[in-house]
């Protein structure tokens, strides 16, 4: 058995030394390196092979790689690194590892072509200027063969390990027993749906109840179908930290249940919530864990992997060995996904821009199967993911405090901002305005802006200035989202008619806000989903089936199941107030009526509840009168802001002994993710359709909707779809066992509507009252 290694991989893995150190500037966008590498392209003459496809072996190791060129008129083999700013500032650690893999892939090219020596060039493309660097050296095929064994002679004995626990953990899987004594209803289901998409590399939609289990119902049937499929990876993707927390939670149950299995798990964090030196920057010269971390890594790596606390769970553990060792607990982990059998982490960590799971999936030719906790928050989350904003006010700012060098890019970028807001087919007043895509003239000022920041950055590297930093990473980030401007998105302007203070004006001017606005985030997601050997997206609310794979940009032979509910119509009483509006101008009107519904469904049975309301205005509405009239019927607050730990004594509140009604927001913290089995929470007040708030920017959304999908889904897209799945998954915090009783109120007479019912859980049996006599 060979163990298979990408040439980048080996070369960090044997060639990378020395510190930690992310001064050098951001690294271009994806579009940017392959704009850059075409270009190289586009200069070379004819002769020249572009993405030339290598490998070759040594003992039990397999190295490929795709050399990105090679030029058999002047035996000139090249690889590619397009960067920003100044060359002389790159890190030399950076420039050994180049040379590493040129190194690599000339031997690799004389070998498969019998060279008796060859010229390697680094080629360095700024991506401003379009100017390149070209760094040769010519080697003789056996100084290259010397060097290629050298470094996997430093890899060999780690090959070994990995083929060795590799071959251990496939056989403990597939020897691996259900670690509960049988299935719960519906749960075996979902299992053999997820097992199938596995085995035939398919997509899979899984909707499935609340309660059944569906966290270690997709992660088991997953971890065996790993040794048949040869799967290198897991990876377990949540919205939320409490997603996290189950997955942790269900693999370190299949690890005891199986203690023989060598399963290695890691979670992946917020940089914030690892770094031990939030006030340092990431580089040798400030941060004690940064200076010569790939020096000490190698030991801290094999630490972590021997320690079964550090390789079966979480960070606490991790930091543990990264202080043993001195190195940064946040990039260690990050180290740890190549070694990793199942990573847990947050949907950015594959979905995102530049998202650090789906590089290494492509970059090391991994296979993986993607698993998506409540995926119906995927369309928002990436939605986020594929926008970028600019706000005036803080490119104001950042003028007001710039070094002098910066000042004349920065006002040039200001006054084409300005001239934006001048265009002669627009109205000057109007508050909100959609463009047709971003203006060049105003794009080529930001990149002008951006490259004079980036400069100035590596001129001051230890001079902090934060309100300039996250300027520059916002411009980055926008001009990277208008490379792939298309008819999924919006450009929109947005005046602030009403500045809030110094910040937002300076007389009387007020400033606005410019906004690519991603509305189908089907085109960025696809490529994602692609790259996986199978994706399995579960949530209770996956309906309607066509809504999710549009939005999303699934394969078109993504599998579907709807798993049946285990619990029964005579556990729930839904129950529809037909002559209740919450519409906008109707809220004054509903709160007696609905303040007073509460108050007689707690006098005829005591016990925990939860009100849903659309806004926290209409929340603090409600309570104030609820507190009014009903003084003794104990009441607790979402508030706006809340912390993490007035989110934990929020829900601390409904335990079985106590008694009293919660307030909460849909689509809050409150309304999806929790957990309140039994007496701690017996009913639910629904007084909303959930439906977003008709103004400008969904009216434009709505527009685009129907541009990409046809007039008739734009408003059930836009409105109905997304606010119906709030009111299904706030309502499913009700019921979550089997044994669990409840009651639901749906406030609002639009849910009595054909088109809302058949939204609706199936085995919900819905019946209707009215408030008024």
């Amino acid at each position: 058995m060979s163990y298979v290694v990408a040439v980048r991989a080996l070369c960090e893995f044997t060639a990378k030394q020395g510190d930690l150190d992310l001064r050098f500037t951001p690294s271009p966008s994806a579009q940017e390196g392959i704009a850059g590498h075409a270009l190289v392209a586009s200069r070379r003459s004819k002769s020249w092979q572009p993405e030339l496809s290598l490998s070759g072996d040594y003992q039990e190791l397999r190295v490929r790689g795709r050399a990105d060129g090679y030029d058999p008129d002047k035996n000139q083999l090249e690889e590619v690194k397009t960067f920003r700013g100044d060359l002389a500032a790159m890190p030399e650690n950076h420039r050994q590892l180049h040379w590493a893999q040129v190194k690599i892939y000339g031997w690799l090219l004389c070998q498969k072509l019998e060279l008796p020596e060859v010229r390697l060039a680094l080629v360095y493309l700024d991506i401003g200027s379009h100017e390149e660097t070209l760094l040769t050296e010519r080697m003789s095929a056996d100084a290259l063969r010397d060097y290629f064994e050298a470094q996997c002679e430093k890899f060999l004995g780690w090959a070994r390990q990995e083929l060795a626990h590799r071959a251990a953990r496939d056989a403990a899987l597939q020897a691996l027993a259900f670690p509960h004594a049988a299935f719960r209803p519906g749960q075996r289901d979902l299992a053999e749906a997820v097992y199938r998409s596995a085995a035939s590399g398919r997509s899979l939609m899984a909707q499935a109840p609340t309660g059944i289990g569906k966290t270690i119902g997709t992660l088991f049937p997953l971890l065996k179908a790993a040794p048949r499929q040869e799967l290198d990876k897991v990876f377990f993707l949540a919205a939320k930290t409490p997603g996290r927390r189950l997955a942790l939670d269900a693999l370190a149950l299949i690890q005891q249940s199986a203690p023989a299995l060598p399963l290695r798990v890691i979670e992946l964090v917020a940089r914030d919530k690892a770094c031990l030196h939030l006030d340092k920057a990431c580089h040798g010269d400030s941060c004690p864990l940064a200076q010569g971390f790939y020096d000490r890594l190698p030991q801290a790596r094999s630490a972590a992997l021997a320690d079964p606390r550090a390789s079966r769970q979480g960070k606490e553990a991790l930091r543990e060995v990264a202080l043993a060792h001195g190195v940064c607990p946040y990039y260690l982990s990050q180290d740890l996904v190549r070694w990793s059998d199942v990573v847990v982490g947050d949907y950015n960590y594959y979905f995102d821009v530049s998202a650090l799971l789906h590089a290494l999936t492509v970059g090391n030719q991994w296979r993986v199967s993607v698993l998506v906790d409540e995926a119906h928050n995927l369309v928002d989350r990436a939605r986020k993911m594929y926008s970028a904003e600019l706000d005036q006010a803080e490119l104001a700012g950042v003028r007001h405090a710039a070094a002098p060098a910066l000042r004349k890019p920065l006002d040039r970028l200001h006054r084409v901002w300005r001239d934006l807001q001048k265009d002669p087919r627009h109205d000057p007043q109007a508050a909100y305005q959609v463009r047709p895509d971003p203006p060049d003239k105003f794009l080529l000022a930001l990149q002008q802006a951006t490259s004079a920041i980036t400069d100035d950055i590596e001129a001051h590297p230890t001079r902090v200035d934060a309100a300039l930093q996250r300027f520059y990473f916002d411009a980055l980030h926008f001009s990277r989202m208008a490379e792939s401007f298309g008819g999924h998105s919006l450009f929109d302007i947005t005046q602030d008619a009403a500045p809030g203070g110094p910040a937002h004006t300076r007389g009387s001017r007020a400033w606005s806000r410019l906004c690519i606005r991603n509305v189908v985030p089907a085109p960025f997601l696809a490529p994602r989903f692609a790259a996986a050997r199978s994706v399995a997206l579960f949530s209770a609310t996956l309906s309607p089936q066509n809504y999710y794979a549009d939005m999303l940009g699934l394969p078109a032979d993504t599998a579907w199941v709807d798993v049946q509910s285990p619990f029964m119509a005579d556990q729930l009483a839904v129950r529809v107030v037909s002559d209740i509006s919450t519409r906008y101008q109707h809220r004054e009107l509903s709160l007696q009526p609905i303040a007073d519904l509460m108050a007689r469904q707690y006098a005829e049975k005591p016990g925990n509840y939860l009100v849903f309301l659309s806004s926290y205005d209409y929340l603090e509405k409600l309570a104030e009168r609820f507190r009014q009239h009903y003084p003794q019927i104990p009441m607790w607050e979402q508030t706006r802001r809340m912390d993490e730990a007035a989110r934990d004594e929020f829900l601390a509140r409904f335990t079985a002994q106590n008694q009293g009604i919660g307030f909460a927001v849909l689509g809050g913290s409150f309304a999806e993710g929790i957990d309140l089995p039994g007496d701690r929470l017996i009913g639910a007040f629904i007084a909303t359709l959930g439906l977003p708030q008709v103004n400008p920017v969904n009216e434009q959304i709505k527009l685009r909707m129907a541009e990409n999908f046809g007039a008739s889904q734009a408003y059930d897209y836009t409105y109905l779809y997304p606010g119906v799945q709030k009111v299904v998954q706030a309502a499913g915090r009700v019921i979550r066992s089997n044994s669990d009783r409840g009651v639901i109120y749906l406030m609002d007479d639009r849910f009595a509507r054909p088109e809302v019912r058949r939204l609706l859980p199936r085995w919900w049996r819905v019946g209707q009252i009215r408030v008024f006599k």
